[in-house]
Parts: C-alpha cells; sequence; structure tokens
C-alpha cells in the first residue's frame, strides 16, 4: 500500500475530525431533544412574567433549562397585552435563542377579529393557531350532539380560513370538549369526528386524561391528528375512565358576548390585584403554587412528569402515531425544571 503525504495526512484528519464534530453535535441535539421532539414550554403559567415585562427573563430562564420551543397566548389575554407587536415580540424571540411556534387564541377573538390575529401570529413566526376552549352550550357538565355540531362547524370554518393564511388551526381539550353528552357519551370522541381532520388537529391536555380517556387511545386511534400536546404530571391509579367531566376551570382572553370561548379568567371576588407590585425583589423565575397553574388538574399539589403515575415512554411511543410535533410542559416554575430534567432521560 503506497503512504500518504504529510499534507494528505493532515486533510484527512481534519476531515474525520470535522465528521466526528457533526456527528457528536447531532448526538448533543438527541439528548436536548428527547423522543426527536422538541422540549417544549406553554407560557401561561408563568404570565405574570410578561404582565410585569420580564418576558426576556422568561426565555432566558426557559432556555437555561432546556426549553428549545414555547407557545404563548395572544394579547387578548390581559397578561399578554405586552406581546401586542408581533415583530417586536419576534425580535425579543430571536434575541434569546427561542421560539414560538404557537400560542391559543380565545374564540371570541377569532369569531369577531380573524384576520388581526392571523396577522400577529404571522408576525411572531407561529405555525399553529390554537383554541383551549370552543365554549360551547354546558348545562350541568352535559350537552347535546346538536351543539357539537354546530361548533365543530364553525371551527371548521375558521381553521379554513387559517390554512389559506398558512396557519395550522388546533383545538386543545378544556371546558366544552371534557363534557358529556345527555346520553352519557364523551364530548370529546364526538368533537374528533366532527371536525375537519384536515382543517383541524388537535391538541392533547395530559392533565384531562382521568376525565376523556387514555391518550394512547386517542393517538393510535387518529395517526397524524394530534399535532401537540400540553404535559403536566398525572396520577393514573384510579384509572382513566369515561366519567363524566367535572367543571374544569379554563384560561380566557375574556368571555364572548356569548358567554363562549376562552381561557377563564380571575378566580374569585374582590379588588384585582396588581401582579407586580410584589415583584420588587422576584426571583430569577416565580415560585410554584400548590397547583402549578395547572388547568383541569385537580387538587392537591402538582406533581411533575417522572414523579406521577403516567407511563410517559408508551404515551410518547403512541404519540408518534398520533403525530405529535410538539410537546409543551404546562406547569409552574419548579415543575416545569423538573419535567424538562425527565424529558431529558427519554430516548
Amino acid at each position: 500500500m503506497s503512504g500518504i503525504s504529510r499534507r494528505e495526512f493532515f486533510q484527512k484528519t481534519a476531515a474525520s475530525a470535522a465528521v466526528m464534530s457533526v456527528v457528536a453535535a447531532h448526538v448533543a441535539r438527541l439528548k436536548a431533544s428527547p423522543l426527536g421532539l422538541p422540549i417544549g414550554s406553554q407560557t401561561y403559567p408563568h404570565r405574570s412574567r410578561i404582565q410585569c415585562n420580564d418576558f426576556p427573563g422568561l426565555l432566558k430562564d426557559m432556555k437555561a433549562v432546556g426549553i428549545q420551543v414555547i407557545e404563548l397566548c395572544n394579547p387578548t389575554y390581559n397578561e399578554f397585552k405586552s406581546l401586542a407587536d408581533g415583530k417586536q415580540t419576534r425580535k425579543i424571540l430571536d434575541d434569546n435563542g427561542m421560539k414560538a411556534v404557537s400560542a391559543h387564541f380565545g374564540m371570541a377573538s377569532l369569531r369577531n377579529d380573524q384576520p388581526n390575529q392571523i396577522k400577529w401570529a404571522q408576525d411572531v413566526g407561529l405555525e399553529m393557531m390554537s383554541t383551549a376552549d370552543l365554549g360551547g352550550r354546558v348545562v350541568n357538565g352535559r350537552t347535546t350532539e346538536e351543539e357539537v355540531k354546530r361548533a365543530a362547524s364553525e371551527y371548521n370554518k375558521i381553521a379554513e380560513v387559517a390554512m389559506r393564511n398558512g396557519m395550522q388551526q388546533i383545538l386543545h381539550n378544556e371546558g366544552f370538549a371534557n363534557s358529556v353528552l345527555e346520553d352519557g357519551r364523551l364530548t370529546y370522541p364526538l368533537l374528533l369526528q366532527y371536525l375537519d381532520p384536515s382543517l383541524v388537529k388537535m391538541q392533547f391536555q395530559m392533565s384531562s386524561m382521568n376525565v376523556v380517556g387514555d391518550p394512547i387511545m386517542y393517538f393510535t386511534n387518529h395517526p397524524g391528528r394530534f399535532i401537540s400536546a400540553h404535559l403536566q404530571g398525572v396520577t393514573t391509579t384510579a384509572g382513566m375512565r369515561a366519567t363524566p367531566a367535572m367543571a374544569l376551570p379554563v384560561k380566557s382572553d375574556g368571555a364572548a358576548a356569548d358567554g363562549r370561548g376562552g381561557r377563564g379568567g380571575r378566580a374569585g371576588g374582590g379588588a384585582p390585584v396588581d401582579p407586580c407590585a410584589a415583584r420588587s425583589a422576584a426571583p430569577a423565575a416565580p415560585a410554584a403554587g400548590a397547583r402549578a397553574g395547572l388547568p383541569g388538574g385537580g387538587g392537591g399539589q402538582a406533581l411533575a412528569l417522572g414523579e406521577d403515575t403516567a407511563d410517559w415512554p408508551k404515551i410518547f411511543a403512541a404519540a408518534k402515531i398520533g403525530g405529535l410535533k410538539y410537546a409543551f410542559i404546562e406547569q409552574g416554575w419548579e415543575q416545569t425544571v423538573k419535567s424538562a430534567a425527565y424529558l431529558k432521560t427519554l430516548s
């Protein structure tokens, strides 16, 4: 075998080093992106920091614990008004190395102001526009099939307009979606039937699995339908049965005139509290409350992923069939840090 020159040796060595560098970078990305998904977070549990003009600080803290993408709420949510300039919001995201791929929009804003909401989404650089709750009529936790048809038809039309403008409309399951029909059937599977799968994708709320059923069942029965999810620690020891829905709190940009849509506002009565007044000596990240801001998560101390009893490896394996592209932790800060660390252990 002929020898190689000193120059050829160093050229080959440099090329090999470059290849190994690429491989190492890819492995590092895999470790930072468990299951091939970026680690995401919904910003609603941390909304007080946004309201108090600490959006850049929140992004820095999120990036430091391994969060790569976020989901916002649109500026009609009171705490998100500071993000009303979509282009400026995009600049803040870019400056902090973060990407917002989705945001929640209440039904009132989509009914009454959809063109401007789409423009804001485009300016921020979103891919998806999500709705927490269709706000269909529910009495004592029950609704009718006709109301499900009506709500689905309205949302299909909204989604068609969004798609024409390059946006994917997705539906979260809170409130109306977690109700039951008068005959005891769950509303959620019926919504999946009446919503057009070519127009509307789904965002599964993990804290609702005890109400609407096992996410694995939904993911495997509806391939490609579930593009997104909200992650919370869930206690499954009582099983995931098709039980009548609880009166779940929903977070809102303000109820529409007819009372439909949104994510519920401030709980309780009395004078409003200035959330920024007590932040003069605020820590780098907000402390988690007892319920950690979980919508529909039930009572008791909130659990991080990995501290609960949900079988997350099996759920994520099924989620690949469901078409999951983004999974957003939606918890208070302490649980967010723990859940992000747990997600990095999955492969």
